[in-house]
């Protein structure tokens, strides 16, 4: 396997030395579609927050200044992943605001009606079984809890397909299919928007 192979390989659970380099760029090169997709978010007051594949925590801590009133948890199922995100969080940690534990999506270790808003950038190509897992995040929601899904692949650009042929358990989306899961898992209200030039994808629901 070449090495550039098993570098793209880290996306799906980063660890080791390749993995820690990926988490670095994944905070630099998702920044843009994160903010894209939080500014979609609905006005609401939330003061429970939970970012689903956390990666690198950029995008945790994005969401704590944006909501300096939240509190936040943030999930990842690799070691690595949650040790940098805290390392990138720590301030906020140590102020009692947030907090980042290791987790499986299929299987959250999390209380029930506990979140007002739930995000996932970047992660739900490799979560296994799409209603199942948003029944969890559904189940960790209020009632009328946002759930907001980012992707830069829409599942049908090309760029998306090639990385479904590079990373073993990827699956990109399309917004329709999305929408359909999180139907099936529950939520009353969802909608999609897409980005006017570029194969991003936002979707958000309501529980």
């Amino acid at each position: 396997m070449g090495l550039l192979r098993k570098f793209f390989r880290q996306t799906r659970r980063p660890d080791g030395f390749l993995g820690k380099v990926m988490l670095f760029g994944m905070n630099r090169s998702h920044a843009g579609l994160a903010d894209w997709g939080m500014q979609y978010i609905p006005r609401i007051k939330t003061d429970q927050i939970v970012d689903l594949g956390c990666g690198g925590g950029r995008n945790a801590g994005e969401l704590l200044h944006r909501y300096p009133a939240a509190q936040l948890t943030a999930v990842d199922y690799s070691a690595l992943s949650v040790r940098k995100a805290r390392e990138y969080n720590q301030k906020s940690i140590e102020a009692g605001r947030c907090r980042i534990v290791l987790g499986d999506v299929s299987s959250l270790d999390l209380d029930a009606d506990a979140f007002d808003l739930a995000t996932a950038f970047e992660t739900i190509y490799f979560w296994p079984g799409l209603t199942k897992c948003f029944g969890q995040v559904a189940r960790a929601l209020r009632p009328g809890g946002i759930f907001l899904i980012a992707n830069e692949c829409d599942g049908l650009d090309a760029v998306g397909k090639k990385f479904e042929k590079i990373i073993d358990g990827m699956r990109c989306y399309t917004a329709e299919e999305i929408q359909a899961e999180l139907r099936k898992a529950g939520f009353s209200k969802v909608k999609a928007i897409h980005h006017p030039s570029r194969p991003w994808i936002a979707v958000l629901a309501k529980k």
